[in-house]
């Protein structure tokens, strides 16, 4: 497959997805601002933030609970799941109900638990059941507006949940820091884009190191959820199977298992995603696996972060995920945009 033939583009991507890709900058600055004008009640005395999610909006909450833990006094809590966990009680526990499409069943049902647990509620979505039922309760909704794929509104959903820690007090402003990320992503988006060719584009590069093989992506610290991030959008976008893995535990348990099946680990690709921020026994651990895995047989490749601060290294680290993903998908000659599997699942249990 051609990476550099524009023909490939306009015909596996017939809904824009990489013009969606390259926005994402200008995306995360808009949904920052948006942050700071939005309606929200003075608050005190918060001591938990719970963010319940799914998907992207729970990925987005991740980036979040990692950016912010070196400096937040209270804690970032991320929920993937129906109902809430009973410490999530009162006024001292801030939940914030994150779906794009307003419509992740676990997502309301979350909500609905912290009414009833009487805990300090803020909605954030584009609509859906999710805005009708804060509204009925007087709950703070923050909405904003994508008309694009809701997994690659992820900008939005971390803009947006920033600002309102920052507004609550629970951080110091970001501003200066997020700004030099969006350059730091303005500048790296040069050499990423479509039209650049391949000889000069590293992210087609590593999506060609990637054909064919099980993807394995791995980091540490800020860039832990990245590496998840990575993981969802090559299964999304390429259809193909990925995972991902975070340091330093995957080396007390990952590390074991380099020896079988022989003929599948052959076929395995393992990136390392580095940044001068994280932990520098952790850089010194992603060194290390590397070279183990490489010893072992498998393929590794480095794929070094970009900017002066730890919020531009995770944000240029995940554009250059987003434009693997979309290459890999192009290489596999699969429209990126579809994701049926997961949506006649969620079809499947609305029914049942």
């Amino acid at each position: 497959m051609n990476l550099d033939d524009p023909k490939v583009f306009s015909m596996l991507d017939p809904q824009n997805m990489i013009a969606e890709i390259d926005g994402l900058s200008a995306q995360l600055l808009d949904a920052w601002s948006l942050g700071q004008s939005l309606p929200l009640p003075n608050w005190q005395g918060i001591r938990h933030v719970l963010v319940a999610g799914m998907g992207s909006s729970a990925l987005a909450a991740d980036l979040l609970a990692a950016y912010v833990a070196p400096f937040c006094l209270v804690p970032v809590i991320v929920h993937r799941d129906y109902d809430l966990p009973a410490w999530a009680q009162g006024h001292e526990t801030l939940v914030v109900a994150l779906s794009h499409s307003g419509e992740s069943e676990e997502t309301l049902s979350a909500f609905e638990r912290a009414l009833g647990q009487n805990c300090r509620v803020v909605v954030i979505s584009t609509g859906g059941r999710l805005v009708e039922k804060a509204q009925q309760a007087d709950v703070t909704a923050w909405r904003y507006a994508y008309e694009g794929q809701p997994r690659l509104a992820i900008g939005y959903a971390f803009g947006l949940l920033l600002g309102l820690v920052q507004r609550l007090g629970l951080i110091s402003t970001p501003e200066a820091e997020l700004r030099a990320a969006v350059d730091a992503m303005h500048k790296q988006q040069t050499e990423l884009g479509s039209t650049v060719p391949l000889t000069q584009n590293p992210a087609k590069r590593l999506a060609g190191q990637c054909m064919g093989r099980w993807v394995i992506v791995i980091s540490a610290g800020i860039l832990a959820p990245v590496a998840r991030r990575w993981k969802e959008q090559i299964n999304k976008a390429a259809k193909t199977w990925a995972q991902f893995e975070a340091l330093p535990a995957a080396n007390h348990t990952t590390l074991a298992g380099v020896l079988h099946p022989e003929g599948a680990l052959a076929h395995t690709m393992a990136l390392m995603l580095r940044a001068r921020s994280m932990h520098p026994r952790n850089q010194k651990r992603v060194d290390i696996t590397k070279e183990y895995f490489m010893l072992e047989g498998l393929g590794t490749d480095f794929v070094n972060a970009r900017g002066d601060n730890p919020l531009a290294e995770m944000w240029t680290m995940l554009q250059f995920g987003e434009y693997v993903a979309y290459y890999l998908a192009m290489a596999y000659q699969v429209e990126p945009a579809p994701i049926m599997p997961i949506e006649g699942m969620k079809a499947y249990l609305r029914a049942a």
